[in-house]
């Protein structure tokens, strides 16, 4: 694959990196009225356990917070929080202009324009009131001031050390929970090569400061509907494979969620389902998200033999989108034939 290819999250002629350290953002927080906190649109894992992880810990020393989520989420992601969670969706609040202003506003698990477009506008104008906590290598100029540990398997895991210069306990307010919560999402329940030795110790930390690991995999991946599965099955039955049975490639398109009642909501983690076929080393799954919108979601095994890997992040980028190194995604304009075609062509040259 070329590596010229410009990477949608890139910001021509900025450097994304760490302008600040874990004491200085928590410095921030801690003199900070309020705070706002974002993330990414249509928010995973991660995105929502470090927006958790970081509102529960500020609630424990005393500072107000709340959460605005935009684009849809898992439901089952949506079981970890609480009543005592201050969590609103940006398309109930019709947008954030007219709300109070906030102290500062914290944006995790992104650093990336292109992924929030719908508060974009809102936030270019506040720019120095806005601190960053990313783990991904792309980014822009959203934050004035901002951690980016790209060391970190997640988002949670960068969080820690802000969370621990502010003298906050894990084992209260359900914090560790909602950190265990992006770190076992975000490495594959740790299949993935990201889940070395340090991730490891801050699971042991969080498990020992509460976090239940069974009841948090039993809510988020083991609480399917049959619709769900009705999905599953359509889309397996659609499997085909490319570059001599190396990928794998799945479509579902808009008359099989009218005919399953299933919603977008429920898609998370079938794009997986081929990565156990022993041959295949990446999968994509094409999903008619409306008339003339189509999802790509990408996935790939780490390097365990030898054989090398798929950097679906950078196979995402040539499709406008981005990611990790072992899963991604991107959405084209493009009715779903027309994308499978594109998709094609493009594993096409790059094998």
């Amino acid at each position: 694959m070329s590596n010229a290819v410009e990477h949608p999250w890139d910001e021509p002629g900025f450097l994304y990196q760490s302008n600040a350290s874990p004491e200085e953002l928590a410095g921030r927080l801690r003199t900070a009225g309020s705070v706002l906190i974002l993330t990414h649109h249509k928010p995973d894992g991660d995105a929502l356990g470090t927006s958790l992880g970081l509102h529960r810990g500020l609630r424990e020393i005393g500072i107000a917070s709340e959460i605005v989520l935009s684009g849809p989420i898992d439901p089952n992601l949506l079981t970890v929080t609480t009543e005592s969670d201050r969590v609103e969706r940006l398309e109930s609040l019709g947008g954030l202009e007219g709300r109070p202003e906030p102290d500062l506003i914290a944006v995790v698990d992104t650093g990336a324009w292109t992924q929030l477009e719908a508060v974009g506008e809102w936030l270019r104008s506040r720019t120095d009131r806005i601190i960053g906590i990313d783990h991904h290598a792309r980014g822009g100029s959203v934050a004035g001031s901002r951690v980016v540990d790209t060391r970190c398997a997640s988002a949670t895991q960068a969080l820690v050390p802000i969370l621990d210069a502010l003298g906050v306990d894990l084992a209260r307010q359900g914090i560790a929970e909602a950190l265990f919560l992006g770190l076992a999402t975000d490495t594959g329940w740790f299949r993935f090569s990201s889940a070395g030795p340090d991730v490891y110790r801050l699971a042991a930390r969080l498990m020992e400061s509460g976090a239940d690991k069974d009841a948090i995999y039993a809510r988020v991946e083991q609480n399917a509907t049959p619709s769900r599965f009705a999905m599953v099955a359509r889309a397996l039955g659609s499997l085909t494979f490319a570059d001599h049975g190396a990928m794998a490639v799945m479509r579902l398109g808009l008359e099989d969620f009218a005919e399953t009642g299933a919603n977008m909501e429920e898609l998370a983690g079938i794009v997986n389902e081929p990565l156990e076929i022993g041959s295949v080393r990446a999968s994509v799954l094409l999903t008619e998200a409306e008339a003339g919108l189509t999802k790509l979601s990408f996935r790939s095994k780490p390097d365990t033999d030898g054989r090398g890997f798929v950097d679906v992040n950078e196979l995402a980028a040539r499709f406008g989108g981005g990611g990790h190194v072992h899963a991604a995604g991107a959405r084209i304009k493009a009715e779903l034939d027309e994308a499978l075609e594109k998709l094609l062509e493009v594993l096409g040259d790059s094998s």
